[in-house]
Parts: structure tokens; C-alpha cells; sequence
């Protein structure tokens, strides 16, 4: 007999399996001979109050033992010889999209400018120690996408888009531990991800799809409103009928092209601000009301929203235990992100703090029409590489200096390994960004006290929270709107924000467009 309960436990008994036997029997009244198993389905941290507790969703096995869980992939077809999709990026976006095309009976082929994960790994190298910028090859672009060196983050909001648990079984088939599908917040971490994304990469040949690495286009071919294929940098023509679009929110060079080209594009409101780095000791006692954690917590996150004249300040991708990393992805230019390896481990937790961007910010930029956010972000990108002396050091100050508009003398050692330069930040963003940010780190230093703390380091900026442009595409067959077969898919097409919202949407696009096949 099965029977599933809600309840919470201290962190000690959920993360002890023998104790947890021992209190669902004494909670719930069964014999503990009886009890067989208890398996966690769901799992949560409830922090709201002292002490801290665990909420938890279990299957309890009476009188009958569990199987075994197997997490094997579905039965894909071999689609050598089948007819082709061209997939443009290998992202989660173009991967995904590409296991749904097999799935369906098509030959995927992704075209990718970037290098496998494994090449990647020197140009993140000369990023952070010699301060040089690979436009191919960095921590926006490559296989696997941004998420593959930036965190591995599953948690999305988008459930009603497609199937979460469908992509977190895939995960798991592909190597992921099965907690992603236990834990709220899932995370695989960026020294797990991959290896798994090379796991897909290898599943996707021996099915008979086509995996090409260092291959930049330049160009769409369109024939009478019908996409033909691409153009290649070193000026190869690959013909196709039908393309997917899954390039990422950082690569300008194709807004570029499709707005020369006469595609219809659109500037897209995104978020910008900086990323704040706290030890992450003083994160737990804030989070779990302690002086020290205990053993049996995870390192504490945090999520927070307010207004500010009008505008959301939140939040955004926040890293327990994690490292800020550089991710510019052109040289002159200054980005950061943050990530965290899978146990969260590192002394510091980081986080970017953005604000809510309108499009009526961009009315008065020198640059005007689809490609204006663009442009808006781009600029306060070149700013900060300015500020922060022509190199990948960035910007920074300390929070308490930062919120009461003074230089920092002296900034501590952060996780980002490039280096920092201690700067007013007033002079890398506009006026309202830096006074939204001020008003809004005031606002979260009374609710979490002692997050207000000169301990704490601002660097700047955080800048590609998503796509700030649009590639409009009709919402029912999600084809592009004046281009027949073309399919902008993902978080580029800024129709997605993470992995997992990536994945879904590269499925959906794909099986739309092998449905007119």
C-alpha cells in the first residue's frame, strides 16, 4: 500500500532517511515493521520564523517495497536520412528544440558559434586571468548557452507553456541528480551541467542529428517571404526550409543582421542594476535567524521585491554560495553574472539587484527604433569597461557607500577574478537606475537586517537579465510573422527567461514546425 502526507520536519529528520522513518511512523500511527520506505517527493525550506523548518511531501510504502527509480530516456527513433531542421544555436533552446525534432522523426541540425563545453573552458580561462574576450566563445555563447558555466538554475514560473517535469526527467536521463525533481528552487550547478550538456550533445548524433561548433551566421537567405537557409562567416550556404531561431539574449550581431536584412524586429523593455556579493555567513543569519548555520541547512538564498517611484526593484538570479563571473561577450565592454557549483560552497552568496526598465527610458538614447534597448544596454556595458580601467575589472563599491553616495576607499577581495576598481557608480548608469537602486537596497536593509553592510560589495553592471529585443512571431503557429518557415525560439526571440522556459519553448517551436513538414 501507498500513501502520500504533507508535513514539516526539522532539517536533521529530512535529511536523516532513518529518521524519517521513524517519525512519519509515530506521526501518522504505523507499525515501523510496516514501514518499507519513505520517499521524498517534495522538499522546501520554510524560513519565515524560528526555528527553521523543512516541508515536505512523501510517498510511504506499507507492506510493499519501492521500485527502483531508472532514469532512461525515451525510445527516440535514428532519424539518419530523414528530412532536415536547421537549428541555429545550442542552447537549451536549440538542444531541446533538437530532441523534439527526433522525437518527431526529423534530422536536426544545429549550427553553433560557439565551441563544445570542453573548448569553452580555456576562453572562460583567458576572460578571468588575462582579460580577453573571445565573441564566439565566452559565458553567453557556446554549447550549452549561457546557463552552461552560469548557475544551471530550473526553477521557471512558466508552467503553463509546457511541461516542466517533462525537461527535468530529460535532465536527469542526460546525468542530473534526481533531486531536480524534489527540491522547489532545482539547480544542477556549474560543475555538473556539462558534462551533461556533452551527455545530449552524443545522444543527439547517435540518433543521426548533426552537432556543427564554430559556425557563425551572418546572413538568412529569404526568397519571396520564405526562409531558404543561412550564410555562414567563412561563407558556406546551408539551405533549409524550415529554421529555428535560438541564438540567445546576448547575440547582437544577429538583431543586427535581421534588422539590415528588413526583418521585422522589436525593442523589448529588460531589467539592468548591479550585483551585490555578501559573505555568506551573514546571508544564513539573516535567512535562518541564527549566528551559525546548522549542518543540516543548505546555504540560505533569498528572493525580494519592492517599488520604487513606479518600478520594480527585485532580485534577480541569486547564488548561494556562489562566484561572480565576467561575461562580456564583445572586447570593450564590462558584464556580470553569477553562478554556483552544485553544493554551494564558496564563502559568498551574490545576486543580481535590477531594476524595471520602460520603454519610454529609451525615448531620449541617441538610438531609436527596434534595436534601442539594444543600444541602452550595450552603452552602460561600454561605460562600466571605461570606469573600471579599459579591462575586465569591474566597477564596484561598497553597498553601505554605494546607498549613501560616497567612494569607497578600499573595496574587499570578491569572487570575481578579473579584479575590481573602486568607482561612484553614479557614473556608469543614468540617474534613475542609480537612484532606484539606492532607494531599493534602503528598502531591503529594513526588512533583512544587516543585508545594509559595508561587507557587502556592489559591482556593475548586471545587464543581460534578458532579451531587449522581440523577434515577433505568430502566437498560434509560432512562426515568425513575415517570414514563412522561420521560428524564433528561446530567450534571444525573448520569449523565454532560464533554462528551463528556454527548453520548453524550444520543444514547442520545434514541434510546430515539424508539424508543417
Amino acid at each position: 500500500m501507498q500513501k502520500e502526507f504533507q508535513f514539516q520536519a526539522d532539517p536533521e529528520v529530512a535529511a536523516t532517511p532513518s529518521l524519517l522513518r521513524v517519525v512519519v511512523a509515530k506521526k501518522y500511527g504505523f507499525d515501523i515493521s510496516e514501514l518499507r520506505h519513505v520517499e521524498i517527493v517534495k522538499r522546501s525550506i520554510d524560513a519565515r520564523k524560528k526555528p527553521v523548518k523543512v516541508n515536505l511531501q512523501v510517498m510511504v510504502y506499507l507492506n510493499e517495497e519501492m521500485e527502483a527509480f531508472s532514469p532512461a530516456l525515451p525510445d527516440y527513433p535514428d532519424v539518419s536520412g530523414q528530412e532536415q531542421v536547421l537549428i541555429v544555436g545550442a542552447g537549451p533552446a536549440g538542444l531541446f528544440a533538437a530532441l523534439q525534432c527526433i522525437a518527431m522523426g526529423k534530422r536536426p541540425l544545429i549550427v553553433e558559434r560557439g565551441k563544445d563545453v570542453q573548448a569553452r573552458r580555456r576562453d572562460l580561462r583567458a576572460i578571468n586571468i588575462d582579460h580577453v574576450v573571445n565573441e564566439d566563445s565566452n559565458y553567453c555563447f557556446g554549447e550549452g548557452g549561457a546557463g552552461t558555466y552560469s548557475d544551471g538554475k530550473l526553477y521557471t514560473r512558466s508552467k503553463k507553456r509546457g511541461d516542466v517535469q517533462e525537461i527535468l526527467h530529460l535532465l536527469v536521463g542526460f546525468g542530473a541528480s534526481r533531486d531536480i525533481l524534489i527540491e522547489a528552487h532545482p539547480h544542477i550547478g556549474t560543475n555538473k551541467l556539462p558534462a551533461i550538456i556533452e551527455s545530449m550533445r552524443h545522444f543527439i548524433i547517435s540518433h543521426g542529428g548533426l552537432v556543427l561548433f564554430n559556425t557563425r551566421v551572418t546572413d538568412l537567405i529569404i526568397r519571396s517571404g520564405k526562409i531558404a537557409g543561412i550564410t555562414t562567416l567563412d561563407g558556406n550556404v546551408i539551405e533549409a526550409t524550415r529554421v529555428i531561431l535560438a541564438t540567445g539574449h546576448s547575440a547582437r550581431d544577429i538583431f543586427l543582421m535581421l534588422h539590415r536584412q528588413g526583418v521585422t524586429i522589436e525593442a523589448k523593455p529588460f531589467a539592468m542594476g548591479v550585483r551585490v556579493e555578501h559573505p555568506q555567513a551573514l546571508i544564513d543569519s539573516v535567512q535562518y535567524h541564527c549566528d551559525v548555520r546548522g549542518p543540516y541547512l543548505p546555504p540560505a538564498p533569498y528572493s525580494i521585491v519592492r517599488q520604487v517611484d513606479g518600478r520594480g526593484v527585485y532580485s534577480f538570479c541569486m547564488c548561494p554560495g556562489g562566484i561572480i563571473a565576467p561575461c562580456a561577450t564583445s572586447p570593450g565592454e564590462v558584464v556580470t553574472n553569477g553562478w554556483s557549483p552544485s553544493k554551494r560552497d564558496q564563502p559568498t552568496a551574490n545576486s543580481g539587484i535590477v531594476v524595471e526598465l520602460k520603454m519610454g527610458d529609451f525615448s531620449a538614447f541617441d538610438h531609436q527604433g527596434p534595436l534601442a534597448a539594444m543600444f541602452f544596454q550595450q552603452s552602460i556595458e561600454q561605460r562600466a569597461w571605461l570606469e573600471g580601467g579599459k579591462s575586465q575589472k569591474v566597477p564596484a563599491q561598497r553597498l553601505a557607500d554605494f546607498v549613501h553616495g560616497k567612494h569607497s576607499r578600499d573595496i574587499p577581495q570578491t569572487s570575481y577574478k578579473p579584479g575590481v576598481t573602486s568607482v561612484e557608480l553614479g557614473s556608469v548608469f543614468p540617474q534613475f537606475i542609480h537612484q532606484s537602486l539606492r532607494q531599493g537596497f534602503k528598502q531591503f536593509g529594513k526588512t533583512m537586517k544587516g543585508y545594509l553592510s559595508n561587507n557587502a560589495v556592489v559591482h556593475a553592471p548586471e545587464s543581460r537579465t534578458s532579451s531587449p529585443v522581440r523577434i515577433p512571431r505568430d502566437p498560434e503557429s509560432l512562426e515568425h510573422i513575415g517570414i514563412k518557415g522561420l521560428y524564433p525560439a528561446g530567450e534571444g526571440a525573448g520569449y523565454a527567461g532560464g533554462i528551463i522556459s528556454a527548453a520548453i519553448d524550444g520543444m514547442n517551436s520545434a514541434r510546430k514546425c515539424v508539424g508543417t513538414m
